[in-house]
C-alpha cells in the first residue's frame, strides 16, 4: 500500500493523507496498520457494497413484487408485516444495536492500535451476552405473543386477523437468533474493513424469502413466506462464516464485563439502546394507527416504505456503511480535518445522487406502482393506495439518506447520545403528527408524519455537526445552490413527463413489453436531464463517479475527462 495526496474537492477541508487498510482476507494479527494505500480504496470499499446493496435491494423488489401478486394489499399480508414488528424490534435493539454503532468504532480502535488480543476478547464477550440476552427474550415473546398481538401491534384487527399474526409472530422469533449472530459477524468484518461477504448476507436473506413465497406461499399463505424468512436468516450468517474464519477470530467463552472495552461499547450501547427501541416502538405505533384505518392499510405502507428503501438502500446504507470504521480511526487518531474532509466527501455524492431519485420517485410514483406491483391480486385500488404514501415518503428521501450519514459520524465520534436524543424527540414528533392528522387524512398522514420528523431531525443533527466540525465554506454553498438548480429542472421535466407516462403503465392500455420500454426510457431520459443540468453548472460530481467507473473500465476515460468540469 503507497501514500498518495489527495484532494478531497469538497469544499470542506484541504489536501489529506488517506489513511489505508488491511488487504481482505488476511489474518488481522499479520496486517500492516501503519501503511497507507490510496484514496481509491474507500471508493472501491463502497462500491462493493453498494454493488451488495443493490442486489439485495433488487432481490427485496422482487420480493415484494412476488408478494404482491400473490396477496396484493390484503389483510393477510397486514397480518404478516405486522407479525415482524416484535421480532425486529428485538433484534434492532440488542444485536444490531450491540455490534452496530456501539462495537465496531471500539473493536475498530484496538485493531488499529495494534491490541489484536484485545479486540478478540472484546468481540467475545459482546457476542456472548448479546446471543444469550436474544434468545431469553425472544422466547419470552413467544409466551406472550397473542397478549403482544391483542393489545400493543394489531389491536383493531379482527381475532381471526389477531390468530394469524400471533402464529406467523411466534415463527419469525426465530429469526432474531439467527440474524443476530449473523449481525455480530458483519459487525465484525466491517470493524476489519472486510466488506465483501457482510455485503452479500442480505442477498442470501431476501432470496430465501423470495423462494419461501414462490414455493410455500401458495400452499400455506404467509406461513410460507414466514418460514422463507427464518431459512433466510440461517443463511445470512452461515455465508459469512468462512470471512470470521479467515479473518482470524480467537473466540472465548467468556461473559466477563471486566473486559477491556466492555465499559466503553456499554457506554455508547446505552442511549443506542433507547434510541434502537424508540425508533422500531415508531413503526409498531404506525402499525397501531394504520389498523384504525383499514384492513389494507398497513400493507400499503408498507409497499411505499420498501420502495423508499430501494434508493435508500443503494445511496444512503452503502456510503454510511463504509465511512463508519474509517471516521472512527480519523477521530480516535485526532485527525479533525481528515475527518471532516472524509464526512464532505460522502455526503456530497450522497445529495447528488439522493435529490434526483427523489424527484422520480414522487413524480412518477404511480407509474412505478403500476409498472412493478400491479398484476395478480394487486389491483387497481391497491395501486392508489400505494401511491398516496409514497408521494410523502419520497419527499423525505434525501433527509433519511442525510440522517444515514450523519448519525454514522456521531458513533465514529463515540457520541451515541446526541443522535439518539434527537431521534427519541424526533419519533414523539412524528407520533404527535399522526395522531393528530388520522383522523383528517386517514393512514397517508402517517406517511406525512414520517417525511417530515425525519426532515426535522436532519436538520437538527446537521446544525449541531455544523458547530463541531466548523461552518460550510462559499464553495460548498455554490455547488449546493447549483444541485437545487439542476433539482428544479429536472422536476419540471418531470412534472411534464408523468401524467402521460401514468396512462401508458396503466395495465391493459399497451402491451407489457411497450410499456416496460416506456417506462425504462422516460426515467433514463429525467436521469439524463439531471446529469445534463449539473455538468452545464459545472457540478463535479458526474466526472468523479465516471473516474472512478473508468479506473475499472479504461474506455470510459476519455469521456470523464471530457466531461471534467472547466473552470
Amino acid at each position: 500500500m503507497t501514500e498518495v495526496q489527495a484532494t478531497a474537492g469538497d469544499g470542506l477541508g484541504t489536501n489529506q493523507t488517506w489513511p489505508t487498510w488491511p488487504a481482505p482476507g488476511a489474518p488481522v494479527a499479520e496486517r500492516d496498520w501503519g501503511r497507507r494505500r490510496r484514496k481509491a480504496s474507500l471508493a472501491r470499499s463502497a462500491g462493493i457494497v453498494a454493488g451488495a446493496f443493490i442486489l439485495s435491494r433488487l432481490l427485496g423488489l422482487v420480493r415484494e413484487v412476488v408478494l404482491a401478486r400473490q396477496f396484493g394489499t390484503s389483510e393477510d399480508l397486514s397480518a404478516y408485516i405486522s407479525a415482524f414488528r416484535i421480532p425486529d424490534l428485538l433484534f434492532l435493539v440488542i444485536m444490531a444495536g450491540a455490534f452496530g454503532s456501539a462495537f465496531i468504532p471500539v473493536f475498530s480502535g484496538f485493531l488499529g492500535n495494534g491490541e489484536d488480543a484485545a479486540a478478540w476478547k472484546l468481540a467475545s464477550v459482546i457476542l456472548n451476552l448479546s446471543t444469550v440476552s436474544v434468545i431469553v427474550v425472544s422466547a419470552l415473546a413467544w409466551v406472550a405473543a397473542p397478549q403482544l398481538v391483542q393489545f400493543v401491534v394489531a389491536p383493531d384487527a379482527s381475532p381471526h386477523m389477531q390468530e394469524l399474526t400471533t402464529a406467523c409472530m411466534r415463527l419469525l422469533l426465530l429469526s432474531p437468533i439467527f440474524l443476530g449472530l449473523g449481525i455480530a459477524a458483519k459487525g465484525i468484518l466491517e470493524g476489519q474493513d472486510l466488506f465483501t461477504l457482510p455485503a452479500m448476507a442480505p442477498i442470501i436473506y431476501n432470496a430465501a424469502t423470495i423462494l419461501g413465497a414462490i414455493f410455500l406461499g401458495p400452499r400455506i399463505g404467509v406461513y410460507g413466506v414466514a418460514i422463507g424468512v427464518v431459512a433466510g436468516a440461517i443463511g445470512f450468517l452461515l455465508v459469512q462464516v468462512p470471512g470470521i474464519v479467515r479473518s482470524g477470530m480467537r473466540y472465548s467463552p467468556s461473559f466477563d464485563p471486566r473486559v477491556p472495552g466492555v465499559d466503553e461499547v456499554g457506554r455508547l450501547l446505552a442511549p443506542r439502546l433507547i434510541g434502537q427501541a424508540a425508533f422500531q416502538i415508531n413503526f409498531i405505533a404506525v402499525t397501531n394507527l394504520a389498523w384504525r384505518t383499514g384492513d389494507q392499510s398497513v400493507s400499503a405502507i408498507n409497499y411505499a416504505w420498501q420502495l423508499l428503501m430501494l434508493p435508500h438502500g443503494v445511496l444512503a446504507l452503502s456510503i454510511s456503511t463504509v465511512i463508519l470504521p474509517t471516521l472512527s480511526r480519523l477521530w480516535q487518531q485526532g485527525d479533525v480535518g481528515a475527518f471532516r474532509t472524509t464526512l464532505g466527501s460522502a455526503l456530497r455524492p450522497l445529495i447528488f445522487l439522493s435529490l434526483p431519485a427523489a424527484v422520480i420517485l414522487f413524480a412518477f410514483r404511480t407509474s412505478i406502482v403500476q409498472t412493478l406491483f400491479q398484476t395478480g391480486a394487486f389491483s387497481a385500488e391497491s395501486t392508489a393506495l400505494v401511491a398516496a404514501p409514497l408521494a410523502f415518503l419520497a419527499a423525505g428521501l434525501v433527509s433519511y439518506a442525510l440522517v444515514e450519514a450523519l448519525t454514522r459520524a456521531f458513533y465514529a465520534m463515540h457520541d451515541t447520545r446526541t443522535p439518539v436524543i434527537a431521534g427519541v424527540a424526533i419519533i414523539a414528533l412524528n407520533l404527535a403528527l399522526g395522531v393528530a392528522l388520522i383522523g383528517r387524512f386517514g393512514y397517508v398522514a402517517l406517511a406525512f408524519a414520517l417525511s417530515a420528523s425525519t426532515t426535522v431531525e436532519a436538520v437538527i443533527l446537521a446544525a449541531i455537526l455544523h458547530r463541531r466540525l466548523g461552518g460550510i465554506d462559499k464553495g460548498t454553498r455554490i455547488w449546493f445552490g447549483r444541485l437545487l438548480v439542476a433539482t428544479a429542472i429536472t422536476a419540471t421535466v418531470s412534472a411534464l413527463l408523468a401524467p402521460s407516462l401514468a396512462e401508458a403503465t396503466t395495465p391493459g392500455n399497451a402491451p407489457r413489453l411497450l410499456q416496460l420500454v416506456l417506462f425504462v426510457a422516460t426515467l433514463g431520459l429525467v436521469g439524463l436531464v439531471y446529469l445534463a443540468v449539473t455538468w452545464i453548472l459545472r457540478v463535479p460530481e458526474l466526472s468523479t463517479m465516471l473516474a472512478q467507473v473508468a479506473r475499472r473500465f479504461p474506455p470510459l476515460s476519455r469521456l470523464a475527462a471530457a466531461l471534467e468540469p472547466r473552470s
